[in-house]
């Protein structure tokens, strides 16, 4: 006989939504604060391989706690190559991309960018499936152009933003799109917080190479290291890369996908407010017109999906995509 799990409370998913929307929009704000005197890529690679040693640490307790239960899923050696690559192309490549940006462009308008993530997953998707778009989907394809364009065309009396950080936002985007892809066929271990907290250390890694290559070790000073970058580095370890990502694993459980990506529409609201209200950004008539554009694209892009597609997992700092026992897909964070 099988027993059906009761449904949340309201209350439960109400919080874990919250959560997700505050704290994934604020990430963008820390960022900003942690590289203003901390090594963008190895502070990044710091944050999630941290992150990534508390999760597997605390899974292999949980494990060895539950002794009597069924012994704990061990990863063997294609998992650890899938996690290396999705961890490289998400994090290396998404947040790493999105960090550099940051040191250009304002926090707002870097997660503004990163909401065309679920534009990319369809374009590629559309592509490697040769599946023709419906209408909703071309028509927010056209938008999300002209949103990024917005962002780029000289306006008299508005200052300009920098060519270079829009075009690390979107190739950090492209670059979450192409992971999460690759992360649908790859093989993974059937438990989502075991395969994150592999893709973090592998990521973490990856961004600490890449910040040693790009010479960011000789250029560290630790004596230059302010209180308030430390403190948004904590910040960034324990709630955007632990706390955030296990209210959204449960939300994926426990709630429809079409709920829980409407953080990919919230988050760059959140984050351009804090980052007006905390960094006195500026919010320009361009932001405002970008921001409209790109998540009415974005939402355009979403309801267009076939039904079957919007099931099987959703998108931005939707990212990998892993399938439990149940077949049901899990998708990890965006690139903030």
């Amino acid at each position: 006989m099988t027993t059906s799990r009761a449904a949340p409370s309201t209350a439960a998913v109400i919080v874990a939504l919250l959560i997700v929307y505050v704290v994934w929009g604020s990430t963008y704000l820390a960022i900003a604060v942690m590289i203003e005197t901390l090594p963008p890529l190895l502070a990044a690679g710091a944050r999630y391989a941290t992150a990534g040693v508390i999760m597997l640490g605390a899974l292999a307790a949980h494990a060895r706690w539950r002794r009597g239960a069924a012994p704990a899923e061990r990863p063997v050696a294609a998992h650890w190559r899938s996690a290396a690559v999705i961890g490289t192309l998400l994090l290396l490549g998404g947040n790493g991309g999105v960090v550099l940006a940051e040191l250009r462009i304002p926090s707002g308008v870097a997660a503004v960018l990163v909401a065309t993530v679920p534009i990319w997953l369809a374009v590629f998707d559309a592509v490697l499936t040769r599946r023709r778009p419906s209408g909703l989907v071309v028509g927010g394809l056209v938008a999300g152009t002209i949103g990024v364009a917005v962002l780029l065309v000289p306006v008299e009396g508005i200052e300009d933003l920098d060519p270079l950080g829009i075009g690390l936002v979107v190739a950090a985007a492209i670059s979450w799109a192409a992971g999460s892809l690759y992360a649908r066929h790859a093989p993974v271990p059937r438990s989502g917080l075991l395969l994150t907290g592999m893709e973090m250390l592998a990521g973490g890694a990856a961004l600490m190479i890449g910040g040693t290559l790009l010479g960011e070790v000789g250029r560290t000073d630790v004596a230059d290291f302010s209180v308030r970058s430390l403190v948004a580095l904590t910040y960034l370890v324990i709630f955007g890369s632990i706390v955030a990502f296990t209210a959204y694993t449960w939300l994926l459980a426990n709630v429809s996908v079409s709920t829980v990506g409407t953080y990919a529409y919230v988050n760059p609201i959140v984050a351009v407010a804090l980052g007006a209200v905390l960094l006195s950004e500026p919010i320009t008539p361009r932001t405002i017109v970008a921001t409209v554009i790109i998540i009415g694209a974005v939402i355009a892009m979403v309801s267009g999906r076939p039904r079957t597609a919007e099931e099987s997992g959703p998108d931005p700092e939707v990212g990998s995509v892993a399938s439990d026992d149940a077949g049901t897909d899990r998708a990890a964070r965006d690139p903030s």
